[in-house]
């Protein structure tokens, strides 16, 4: 009762009490000492520890027997780490006149190299020149003229003969494919279905020099200019 200083509260209460830790006084608790929410938890405040602090304390011990023992070396610094207190060396600018001018050079070299194109890949055969009209690229239809474009675009940027796969090519494949698209989407302006294609070459496209942009920011330049691509 309260006349005799003992303290009555609800399971509830006793509940939010040793949720948050406290230890009551035992003096106060004459009958609810013996209850069952209250006896278990008597020997003193909660704690809880989580894995994460066991790992942090166990760590703690271990770097501390490490030091009594003089075998502690400091903390392990990531392989490419940089000080703060280092200066920051920039490379020198490059002269972007003189590399335009060497890369129109290199540009126009393969342009001269590259043969005059046939129908139906007639270039190295010995005709009249009747029969060479009759395959000359004014007789084709578009798809040939466009076949041809792109293959003398992609013999630019070749790293080989016969190379497909580079990242070069591979743009200026996609830039081919683009234009025809951006052709047909002028005619057709409620084709959403080639719409949603054109958004994606633009999304390869703009991947692909990206990974240049980082592995060969030459070629990158070089094909940039070359096509006309703002970036």
């Amino acid at each position: 009762s309260a006349a005799q200083g003992s303290i009555m509260l609800s399971s509830s209460r006793w509940s939010s009490i040793i949720r948050s830790g406290l230890r009551p006084i035992a003096a106060n608790c004459d009958g609810i000492c013996q209850s069952s929410i209250f006896s278990r938890y008597l020997i003193g405040p909660i704690r809880t520890i989580t894995k994460k602090k066991a790992y942090r304390i166990r760590k703690q011990a271990r770097i501390a027997h490490l030091k009594e023992l003089g075998l502690w070396e400091g903390k392990k610094l990531p392989p490419k780490y940089i000080p703060k207190d280092d200066p920051i060396i920039r490379p020198p600018e490059p002269d972007l006149v003189a590399m335009d001018k060497e890369d129109a050079a290199i540009m126009k070299e393969k342009m001269d190299q590259q043969t005059e194109k046939l129908r139906f890949h007639f270039e190295g055969l010995e005709m009249s020149d009747r029969v060479r009209k009759l395959f000359d690229l004014t007789n084709a239809n578009q798809k040939e003229v466009v076949r041809v474009q792109k293959q003398q675009g992609m013999e630019l940027f070749q790293e080989r003969e016969g190379d497909t796969g580079s990242s070069g090519v591979q743009v200026i494949a996609l830039t081919s494919r683009i234009q025809q698209l951006q052709t047909h989407m002028q005619r057709n302006k409620k084709d959403k279905s080639s719409k949603r294609g054109l958004d994606q070459l633009y999304v390869r496209r703009r991947k692909m020099l990206e990974y240049m942009e980082r592995k060969d920011f030459d070629s990158y330049r070089r094909i940039v200019k070359t096509l006309g691509i703002r970036r």
